[in-house]
């Protein structure tokens, strides 16, 4: 059990941010301990053939399928969102006292033979493993990014309508199974307790993530800001195919472009993300986006200064109902 005591200040601390290197740490676990059947199956297929070599070999030597993860490998977001790039240059800024104390705890768990010449030449190992981690980061997981991100965001989303709705105890009603509020203290039941106390007077950074799937994971240890991180909401549809909706009953209500926009929105997406994927110009979606939001069929929200449109439950309805209707056609 993890257990994150709270004092006033930390309470009023509570914030959210997502992170492309923690995705890039989690996903190096998910390669191990996931199958073809599993939640992230279909990416699995896909990036397995493409990812072997000496940048992953250096990863799963630090993010064993078990345990513990070096703390400085998942640094925390400053802000609600960031780029891969910040967070690679926070993990290359991390002193070495605490690379060759937490790559030390990680050749204690589960020893590795490339881990003793990391301890031994922490500015090397620096080096190696943001370069490690960048190169992993463009095969496998930039190419479906904005997908994920789309996710996450989503999920940032509903948990910030939580908040404001119900407060810090509704909140963590619905995060996690093994995640427990108690007013003063946040409570993790896990099989195992993380490496270190946390410090009172950072607050609490939930981090939601993609490829922690099905755990809720935490960074304790001082220095490090406290953070549990969690798989979001919808996950399960990350991966689905989008329908085919080009001679679909749907398409003949509304036009081809307009039932492809409906079918995209699976996840909430900016106008500029959408266009790419539809190829077409941001001010023909724009016009389209318009007509079907006054029809109730998909919404919008903004988050920062990005405007997310989805799919709303009558859209959901008349996508689905396309389907079975085409079959008979």
């Amino acid at each position: 059990m993890i257990t994150i005591s709270l004092n006033a200040g930390d309470v009023g601390r509570i914030r959210f941010a997502l992170s492309p290197v923690w995705e890039a740490v989690t996903s190096v676990r998910a390669l191990s301990n996931n199958t073809a059947r599993s939640v992230h199956g279909p990416w699995l297929q896909k990036v397995r053939p493409i990812i072997e070599g000496p940048d992953l070999t250096l990863l799963r030597a630090l993010i064993p399928p078990a345990g513990y993860i070096p703390d400085f490998m998942t640094p925390a977001p400053p802000r609600r969102s960031t780029s891969l790039e910040s967070g690679l240059a926070a993990i290359a800024a991390t002193p070495h006292h605490l690379v060759v104390n937490e790559i030390g705890q990680v050749q204690a768990d589960n020893p590795h033979p490339l881990l003793p010449d990391l301890i031994a030449h922490p500015a090397k190992a620096l080096e190696l493993i943001t370069s490690s981690l960048e190169t992993y980061w463009r095969r496998a997981i930039e190419p479906d990014w904005r997908r994920m991100r789309s996710l996450l965001q989503e999920d940032l989303a509903f948990r910030l309508d939580e908040l404001a709705s119900g407060g810090l105890e509704r909140l963590f009603r619905s995060l996690h199974p093994s995640v427990r509020f108690t007013g003063d203290r946040i409570v993790i039941e896990r099989p195992f307790c993380c490496h270190g106390e946390p410090m009172t007077g950072q607050g609490v950074l939930l981090v939601p993530c993609v490829f922690n799937w099905p755990a809720a994971l935490a960074v304790t240890a001082a220095p490090h800001v406290p953070t549990i991180t969690y798989p979001p909401r919808g996950l399960g549809r990350l991966w689905e195919d989008r329908q085919e909706t080009a001679d679909s009953p749907l398409a003949d209500l509304v036009g081809r472009t307009r039932a492809a926009i409906v079918s995209h929105l699976d996840l909430p997406m900016s106008t500029t993300h959408l266009a790419h994927q539809l190829g077409v110009s941001a001010p023909t979606l724009s016009v389209h986006l318009g007509i079907l939001r006054n029809a109730g069929v998909v919404d919008s929200r903004r988050d920062g200064r990005t405007v997310l449109y989805y799919r709303t439950s009558l859209g959901s309805q008349l996508l689905t109902a396309a389907t079975p209707l085409a079959s008979t056609a």
